[in-house]
Order: structure tokens, then C-alpha cells, then sequence
């Protein structure tokens, strides 16, 4: 049991918890704020925080003292220098412990622990809540008959006040009311007869625009495109004659080994022969045909 034991060893030795707890002082005062376990700074908060005290007086005595805790020089100036300065009109409470979670691996409780007046984000004065006002009871007297009756008519003022403001207010809404559905129709109206206006400017321009573009042809352009429309109609003619030109070539070939076979017969000896009998046979005949008419 831990009955009275104020000092946890942190499983160490006392000189190795010292020496490990006078860095961590060290430490904690050059950079204002330090990561460890909330064991250790639970300990350390013991550790440094008389300490921090002591450099309240600065003098050589507690220099000294203090020296013999940290055994850094430069710890011990900077915190005599600086953060005596920041917590000259603080009573304790010099640090804060801020947990983080458990660390993986062992699981051990992390946390941050930082000397109170460097973390600027937490020193922003919180607003001041309204004070309630307090209220107390007291004793009701009892009206007379002629105060109740006053506060009755005004009562009543009240109220005829009211209905007539009511009533006011009523008739100038209806009033808004019927002439804003007039303004939104007259607007309407203008709205619709604008665009028909700009429909029918548009219908124009496009019709001017059709009429205009063939009187803007010149002559020469005329001349230019019956020029092409002629090149074109050549040029398709020649395609067509073309293939009919290829067909007839053949057959011209064909026609002259014809007539070369005409030819060569009747060069023979035995045409030849034909022709003279049958010329000699006309001639035989033609006298006595000339004789008759002679006669005659």
C-alpha cells in the first residue's frame, strides 16, 4: 500500500529520476511547453514549480538555488529574465496539463505540459456573464375602488387606440394590395409589347438583308459564274466520253484484220479466173442487144 508516500518513483533510482526531472525542468522552461507521460508530468509539475517561485526574488542566493536544481546556466538566466517577468502577479499555478491520449505501443497516457501564460490561445479574457438582477417580494396593497375604476378607462383608451390603429393599418394593406396587382399588369403589358416590337424590327432587318443580297451581285460576277457553270458542264462531258472512246477502239481493231482478209482473196488465181469469164460473157452479150436496136 502507498500509504504516505508522496513521491512517485516513476520505476527509477533517485538519481535517475533527479537528473531526469532536472532536464525535463530545463527543458520545459527554454521551449514553454513540453510532450510526455501524464506520470512523469504530474512529477514535474512538483519538480519545477517552487522553482519557478523562487526566481520571483531575483537575487544571487536564489540563483543559486535554482542553479543547483537545473545545473543549466542558460535555463536558469531565461528564467530569470523572462518568465519571472510573465508571472511576477501570478499565486501559483505556473503550468497545465493538457492530455493527448494513449501512446501505441504501451498505451501509456500522453499528454502536453506548458507554462500557463505562453499558450495565448487559452489567455483571451472570456466574456463577463450578466450579473441576474435579484428580485425580491413585495407586500401587494390593496386597491381602492376609485383606483380600479381609473385603471379600467384607461384600460378601455387602450384598447379603442388599438382597434383604430388596427383598422388603419387594415385599409392601407387592402389599398396596397388592389394597386399592386394593377402595376404588375400594366408592367406585364409593356414587358410583351416590347418584345413584339424588337420581333418585328428583327423580321425586317432579315427581310432587307434577303432583298439586298442579289442586287449585289456586279456583272463581272455573273460573267465569272457562267464561266464556271460552262468549264463544269465540259469537264463532266469529257468524263462521260470518255469510257465509250475505250469500247470503240477494239472494235476498229477488230474491223481491219476484216478488210486485210478481203483483200488477200482476191489476189487469188482462181477469183481472178471468175472475174474474166464473166466479163467476157457481158461483153459477148452486149452486141447483139446493140444490133436490135440498130435495127430498129
Amino acid at each position: 500500500m502507498r500509504h504516505q508516500k508522496r513521491i512517485n518513483h516513476l520505476s527509477r533510482t533517485a538519481a535517475h529520476r533527479k537528473a531526469m526531472l532536472s532536464n525535463m525542468a530545463s527543458s520545459l522552461i527554454i521551449h514553454k511547453r513540453i510532450k510526455t507521460t501524464v506520470a512523469k508530468a504530474k512529477a514535474l509539475r512538483m519538480y519545477v514549480e517552487p522553482l519557478i517561485t523562487k526566481s520571483k526574488d531575483d537575487s544571487t542566493h536564489s540563483r543559486r538555488v535554482v542553479f543547483s536544481y537545473l545545473k543549466d546556466k542558460y535555463a536558469v538566466s531565461e528564467l530569470f529574465r523572462e518568465v519571472a517577468v510573465k508571472i511576477a502577479n501570478r499565486p501559483g499555478g505556473y503550468t497545465r496539463i493538457l492530455k493527448t491520449g494513449n501512446r501505441l505501443g504501451d498505451n501509456a497516457e500522453m499528454c502536453i505540459i506548458e507554462l500557463v501564460d505562453y499558450n495565448e490561445n487559452m489567455l483571451s479574457t472570456p466574456k463577463e456573464k450578466d450579473k441576474a438582477s435579484k428580485r425580491r417580494r413585495r407586500g401587494k396593497r390593496k386597491k381602492t375602488e376609485e383606483e380600479t375604476a381609473v385603471v379600467a378607462e384607461s384600460r378601455k383608451e387602450e384598447t379603442t387606440d388599438e382597434v383604430v390603429e388596427e383598422a388603419g393599418d387594415e385599409a392601407t394593406d387592402t389599398a396596397a394590395d388592389e394597386a399592386a396587382p394593377e402595376a404588375t399588369a400594366d408592367e406585364a403589358d409593356a414587358a410583351t409589347e416590347e418584345v413584339k416590337d424588337e420581333v418585328k424590327e428583327e423580321e425586317a432587318t432579315d427581310i432587307a438583308e434577303e432583298t439586298a443580297e442579289p442586287d449585289t451581285e456586279t456583272p463581272e460576277e455573273e460573267k465569272k459564274d457562267v464561266a464556271e457553270a460552262q468549264a463544269e458542264e465540259k469537264a463532266d462531258e469529257i468524263v462521260a466520253e470518255e469510257p465509250v472512246a475505250e469500247v470503240k477502239e477494239p472494235e476498229a481493231k477488230a474491223e481491219e484484220p476484216a478488210a486485210e482478209e478481203e483483200e488477200t482473196p482476191a489476189d487469188s488465181p482462181s477469183e481472178t479466173k471468175d472475174d474474166v469469164a464473166e466479163e467476157e460473157k457481158k461483153e459477148g452479150e452486149e452486141p447483139p442487144e446493140q444490133e436490135k436496136k440498130d435495127q430498129e
